[in-house]
């Protein structure tokens, strides 16, 4: 196990693994028929170059830059540990950016950040479940960008006919190629400037429920067994 870990702390390999990660991600999108439901709500914001926060579990991380209208540029809220930094390199390869932080560890200039690439009028991708947990529960982190910046959370998700839910703490949805895919983009989820504490708590509530509903819908529509989220634990 020390030497695997030594392995992978190798540039070359982890530029090889990140490539052939994005090869794996393309050759699954490729082979799976696709369902869209709810494209039309990122559409209107994409035509209008209206920013906003797309929300998802880190357990549904591998197929979202084919969830994602890569000619829209987006930075992604990658944590900077060393997991992190393969998710970073991978979804490079698809021209995502990435802006390094998580709640522990550079978390004030990650969110700085975020809000002035939404005021500059380009969009972020957040897992407000991510970097560690509790599993698809959110954070108030997003919450946070979302009134500062004053664009909206609009929550998606996928799932798969075919694939392997892992046994990692998000329960990460292994896709695997020759499936059936469903993708479902959620209603906008909009903070006002002015909400006080009370309020951002019930929009973090928002934001966990819809991103369950459209999960949960996602893997009722492939045939999936219901994951749920981590219990009797109250979000960050």
């Amino acid at each position: 196990m020390l030497l695997i870990k030594r392995i992978m702390k190798s540039d070359v390999v982890r530029c090889v693994s990140c490539w052939i990660g994005a090869q794996y991600i393309r050759f699954v999108y490729a082979t799976t028929r696709w369902q869209v439901l709810g494209a039309e709500i990122p559409r209107a914001f994409w035509e209008k170059g209206e920013p906003f926060i797309l929300a998802f579990w880190h357990g549904r991380l591998l197929m979202m830059p084919h969830c994602w209208d890569l000619t829209i540029p987006i930075h992604m809220l990658i944590s900077q540990h060393r997991d992190g930094l393969l998710i970073a390199d991978t979804v490079a390869h698809f021209g995502i950016n990435t802006v390094s932080g998580s709640s522990s560890r550079g978390g004030t200039n990650a969110l700085r950040t975020m809000v002035k690439h939404l005021k500059a009028g380009k969009c972020v991708g957040v897992t407000p479940d991510g970097p560690r947990g509790p599993r698809m529960r959110s954070s108030k982190g997003i919450i946070t960008v979302a009134k500062l910046s004053g664009a909206p959370v609009i929550p998606a998700t996928y799932a798969t006919t075919n694939g392997q839910i892992l046994r990692s703490w998000d329960r990460f949805l292994l896709a695997w190629p020759f499936s059936k895919g469903v993708i479902i983009w959620g209603s906008p989820i909009k903070i006002p400037a002015g909400a006080d504490t009370e309020a951002m708590e019930k929009a973090r509530q928002s934001v966990e429920k819809s991103l369950n509903s459209i999960t949960a819908e996602a893997d009722r529509l492939t045939n999936r067994e219901l994951l749920e989220a981590t219990p009797h634990c109250t979000a960050p």
